[in-house]
């Protein structure tokens, strides 16, 4: 890895925190903030997060239009299932670049104007940096950008939806010993010429963690775990969900990201967590290098996701692999059409390997996509949506 130099100002400003800190230490879910969402140097609002084939990492709407344009059928279909309403509102929150958006709005415009002429189109976007990005993509859409907090309250009728947002909520780190949860808290190093960070453990700062083992129907701490198992704990999906449903009257919260049930999340095999960082996608678990140059994510608890949902009038309506979810939508038709000939060869091959990188299982093809529900009729649940009716997918 060709490191870059470190951001001293940021380090500064995570050393002055864990100075003034009780016990000069601080929970590593604050320092993951920090890093990546500190207002002026974090990862993703200073402007040095970079999202594509030749940045960090990549997501969906890298590979083509096509990941935008099926999530575009699948909305269409909710608004139809609402009863094709005047006003559908489509909250994006966390628009990358705004590629995503852009593949969106062109499809709905080109393809389906009486859905594209209720839309009203909204983003989210904490990142200042990534909001000038989204500006200049998507100049010529009418869009509103604004934070949740200035949306009146129960407003919101259409689908909130996100895409690789989640994964980067800060987490809380766990580890156990001798049968006992324990907190992971990052303080200061007293080593020099290494990193000016190091891990201690000591009593988790919020009874939170142990209630979230409970709620999501995990034993934990027990003698399936071994002493030094250490795993995360988002705690942040929990305010996230209820502000959601706060403004959301009727609709549909759509998750996409990888993960697992908390099962699979938790199971005693998985010993070391799911904490990754990428950069120049190089893939590596140490989050103390390249300080706010990096991105550091974590999977995604989809149990926790349903379980708090619920807590907060979300209901589960649906639960599926991208693969299935594409599919189902006319992923495979796009993939036949290619085939028919008369395009250009190098395009096509192009196409194609996008198409399939979509719907790969090792990779973007097992990411989980999750749909809840708030406010609807028992006749609007009736029916699965097309993107969760399995048998749609394999036709």
């Amino acid at each position: 890895m060709n490191q870059p130099e470190p951001n001293t100002h940021l380090i500064e400003i995570i050393q002055d925190q864990i100075a003034s800190s009780p016990q000069q230490q601080i929970t590593f879910a604050e320092y993951m903030d920090l890093v990546l969402y500190h207002p002026q140097q974090g990862y993703y609002t200073s402007g040095i997060a970079d999202i594509g084939k030749a940045g960090d990492f990549f997501t969906a709407s890298s590979l083509g239009s096509d990941f935008g344009e099926l999530l575009a059928e699948q909305f269409i279909e909710m608004w139809e299932k609402l009863g094709k309403p005047n006003s559908f509102d489509l909250v994006e929150i966390g628009a990358g670049k705004g590629q995503l958006a852009h593949d969106i709005l062109s499809y709905l415009f080109q393809k389906y104007s009486d859905f594209f002429n209720c839309l009203q189109y909204r983003i989210i976007e904490s990142s200042p940096a990534l909001k000038q990005e989204q500006k200049k993509t998507l100049q010529n859409w009418q869009i509103t950008w604004e934070t949740l907090e200035n949306i009146p309250e129960n407003s919101i009728v259409g689908c909130c939806f996100s895409n690789e947002l989640v994964d980067a909520f800060p987490v809380h780190r766990i580890e156990i010993e001798n049968q006992t949860l324990k907190e992971i808290y990052v303080t200061l190093s007293e080593t020099e010429n290494m990193s000016p960070f190091t891990e201690i453990t000591d009593d988790p700062s919020t009874s939170q963690l142990k209630d979230y083992f409970q709620t999501v129907g995990i034993s934990f701490p027990s003698s399936d775990y071994p002493d030094g198992f250490r795993t995360e704990v988002n705690l942040a999906i929990i305010p996230w969900l209820k502000t959601i449903s706060h403004y959301l009257q009727q609709g549909y919260l759509l998750t996409i990201d990888y993960g697992y049930s908390a099962a699979k999340y938790y199971n005693p095999q998985r010993d070391e967590g799911t904490l990754q960082c990428y950069f120049q996608h190089q893939r590596h678990n140490d989050p103390y290098l390249l300080i706010g140059k990096q991105d550091i994510t974590a999977h995604v608890d989809f149990t926790a996701l349903e379980t708090y949902g619920k807590h907060y009038h979300l209901e589960p309506l649906g639960l599926t692999q991208q693969a299935l979810f594409l599919m189902a939508l006319g992923l495979g038709n796009r993939l036949n059409e290619l085939s028919q000939g008369g395009f250009n060869v190098r395009k096509v091959l192009q196409r194609r390997d996008a198409l399939h990188q979509l719907i790969d299982p090792m990779g973007l093809g097992g990411f989980n996509v999750l749909l809840q529900g708030k406010g609807l009729t028992e006749t609007e649940k009736a029916s699965p949506l097309r993107g969760f009716r399995e048998e749609d997918s394999l036709a």
